[in-house]
């Protein structure tokens, strides 16, 4: 049973829930646990020492953390001048969707070669600024072999991404269905210019269209769960 109105928060004692709500865990684990495109189970432990999920199977070895997708920007220079002009109930409203599990991914959580991982690329490059639309729309330009801002990132994972057969199956496994068009084409939470600026929305009416349609899809995405997981 997964309550999709819990804030992973409550449970983390004032820490990163990434790393310490025992409850987000429990979540990934029950959602992420379950047989791949090609049908083998993609079976999920807790119990490796110091890793968050686990899996070794003929498959590969792959070990998976937590990372939430949904910035409200909080705590972000360029963003607060904006922030400042919302109502306290208005962001954190938008906090609270951004920490139920909809708004909660897994990506290998490993180092190669001692490099930079997905979470860490998604937050240090501000054409991405942590946004799960344009972390997707990297993605997707992955499996059609085409450059983007995390490219060279995504590539050290590549046996990763190879789990779920192409971008439609990655979609589908995760549950990322209402960040499409019909076309497989990601629908963006704002309108982007092929990456050459910076993701931050730029003023308090594009700020309140990028939350907006970010609770929109943290909002379906629980409904996906909820039914999966009655």
């Amino acid at each position: 049973m997964i309550d999709t109105s819990f804030d992973v928060r409550s449970d983390a004692g004032g820490r990163d829930p990434d790393k310490s709500s025992p409850t987000l865990r429990r979540y990934h684990q029950l959602l992420w646990s379950k047989p791949l495109p090609g049908g083998t189970l993609f079976d999920l432990d807790t119990s490796t020492q110091s890793s968050y999920l686990h899996h070794r199977s003929d498959l590969g070895e792959f070990w998976l953390s937590s990372d939430s997708v949904i910035p409200t920007f909080s705590g972000w220079r360029d963003v607060e001048p904006i922030l400042r002009q919302l109502d306290p109930g208005e962001l954190e409203a938008f906090t609270h969707a951004g920490y139920t599990v909809g708004g909660m991914m897994v990506f290998p959580g490993h180092r190669v070669d001692g490099k930079m991982t997905i979470n860490g690329a998604r937050g240090f490059l501000r054409r991405i600024a942590d946004r799960m639309d344009l972390t997707l729309e990297c993605i997707r330009r992955h499996y059609l072999d085409q450059p983007s801002p995390l490219g060279v990132t995504l590539d050290r994972y590549g046996d990763f991404f190879a789990l779920f057969e192409d971008f439609r199956g990655y979609c589908d496994f995760f549950l990322l269905q209402d960040l499409l068009r019909d076309d497989l084409s990601v629908d963006p939470f704002l309108p982007y210019d092929d990456f050459e600026l910076s993701a931050l929305p730029g003023d308090l009416g594009a700020y309140r269209r990028y939350r907006d349609a970010s609770v929109r899809f943290v909002e379906a995405r629980n409904t996906r769960v909820s039914r999966l997981h009655r």
